[in-house]
């Protein structure tokens, strides 16, 4: 290849300068170098973003390009087909050879084969990385030589395989083309709400772009790893590390976190620690399902759920989305999702449950809304998550998975800090009786300025028919007993 001909750096899901291979190989090339990203949208089977997801690729897309022009480069903003756009390029510019971080979607895998060959019949060179797992699905298999299905497994063949490899250094500077290429003006593609914008809260609440997913990572490491362990589970108090976003936009690395959590090898005995490495895995095992089931958003990953008898209820889905269900906790959780573009992962479980179960509405309304909503929304996590939850995904045991969402309240919510502060309407009722407001007596419920069927609703379903119900659909599908 000629030195003096450019390369081209394709990002996606690595909105990142540090700990980013394909960018550290370009670089290590020696010859200019052409920065881009597709705005994909849908083309090519790719699926498209979801509204929150779109807020936050606009603000991490800001700041990729002020971070890259510290270092003298210049980011290319194009929309479309991806193969289309990056034949053009290579036609504009001489380009010799492209870099990229893989990705595991079918549909972007197809897009990323179909680039490869033509680069290769080309005589040019396509060169692609691993920067968005620790152990990417290929390598990770059974003895048997088959893909995983159960994730304690799959962890200790995790643990087997070694120490993460080590981090890439952030470059200095990037030896740029040059010369003008048109660029899209990030505004012309609507990311950002308008009429109205509801984006006011998360804007408030978060700080995308890579400065932002580092500080969060140090915060995190420094003030509540130790404690992960034990308060993980409690909205209220949220010692989660808040890095998902951050990581489903690559603006930290996976390794990054892990190397925050231990020094390349994993070291049993610190519980804490252990936990939050195992989350991360648990983001592994996700891509590994579905870069082995690649239909895993829209298909049972057990069959058997195919015959579930799912109910069609609108109203009572609406009711679920805008936190208006009369049961406290599931109504925080989902106002705190449209509020912020977040939901806390104990209470995920809870509402996911809640929907699937008591209201047998098919996770698949419940996987898109949070696709919609969530600024976490992962084409692996989020599908594999909702599987879990319904029953129907790897590692599930449905039987013993109806959250009754009283007892989950009670526990993991005891003195109602997380319920008064998205379900403002209930903030005057006591602690004992916060969770289950339909069991006030009138007097109680007038004296907190409570109306039920008023000002907040009752509940849409007894927790106990609801259980039944589920439970007798389970055994109609024949899932209960394997």
């Amino acid at each position: 290849m000629s030195s003096q001909s450019p390369v081209i750096m394709w990002f996606r899901q690595d909105l990142r300068l540090s700990d980013n291979p394909a960018l550290h190989h370009a670089v290590q090339s020696g010859q200019p170098i052409i920065c881009l990203y597709v705005f994909e949208d849908g083309a090519n089977g790719t699926r498209k973003l979801g509204a929150a997801q779109k807020w936050w690729l606009n603000q991490s897309l800001q700041k990729l390009t002020q971070d890259l022009e510290k270092i003298q480069a210049t980011l290319v903003l194009r929309k479309g087909s991806a193969a289309d756009i990056i034949d053009k390029l290579v036609e504009e510019t001489g380009a010799n050879a492209i870099y990229w971080n893989r990705r595991y979607g079918e549909a972007e895998q197809a897009v990323d084969t179909k680039i490869k060959a033509g680069f290769n019949s080309s005589g040019l060179a396509a060169k692609s990385f691993n920067g968005l797992l620790l152990h990417e699905p290929a390598t990770t298999r059974t003895k048997s030589d088959k893909p995983y299905r159960v994730y304690t497994p799959f962890w200790k063949n995790f643990v087997a395989q070694g120490s993460v490899r080590a981090l890439f250094p952030v470059p200095t500077e990037i030896k740029s083309f040059g010369k003008p290429l048109s660029s899209d003006d990030l505004s012309d593609w609507n990311l950002h709400p308008s009429n109205p914008d509801w984006s006011k809260d998360m804007a408030s609440q978060w700080t995308p772009g890579e400065a932002g997913a580092q500080e969060a990572l140090r915060q995190y490491a420094e003030q509540n790893l130790t404690a992960y362990a034990t308060a993980r589970d409690f909205p209220g108090i949220d010692r989660t590390s808040r890095l998902s976003p951050h990581l489903r936009f690559g603006e930290i690395s996976p390794h990054m976190c892990w190397h925050a959590c231990y020094s390349g090898r994993y070291q049993a005995g610190d519980t804490a620690r252990e936990i939050w490495a195992k989350e991360l895995v648990w983001r592994e095992f996700a891509y590994h399902l579905f870069h082995h089931w690649p239909d895993l958003a829209s298909v049972n990953f057990n069959r058997k759920f195919d015959s579930f008898p799912w109910k069609h209820d609108e109203v009572a889905l609406k009711a679920w989305q805008r936190g208006q269900t009369g049961y406290p906790i599931v109504d925080a959780g989902m106002r705190q999702l449209w509020q912020t573009g977040w939901m806390h992962n104990r209470v995920r479980m809870i509402v996911g449950s809640f929907l699937v179960k008591h209201l047998l509405i098919d996770w698949r309304y419940g996987e898109q809304w949070f696709w919609d909503t969530l600024l976490d929304g992962d084409p692996a996590s989020n599908p594999a998550q909702w599987q879990w939850v319904a029953g129907s995904g790897a590692d599930a045991s449905p039987y013993f998975r109806v959250f009754n969402p009283i007892l989950q309240s009670q526990k993991f919510d005891p003195d109602g800090t997380y319920i008064r502060k998205y379900v403002p309407e209930l903030a005057k009722l006591s602690n004992g009786i916060i969770h289950t407001p339909w069991e006030a007596s009138p007097l109680i419920l007038r004296s907190a300025n409570v109306e039920l069927g008023n000002n907040y609703p009752k509940p849409i379903i007894d927790h106990k028919a609801g259980r039944e119900r589920a439970l007798k659909a389970l055994a109609t599908t024949n899932q209960l007993v394997e």
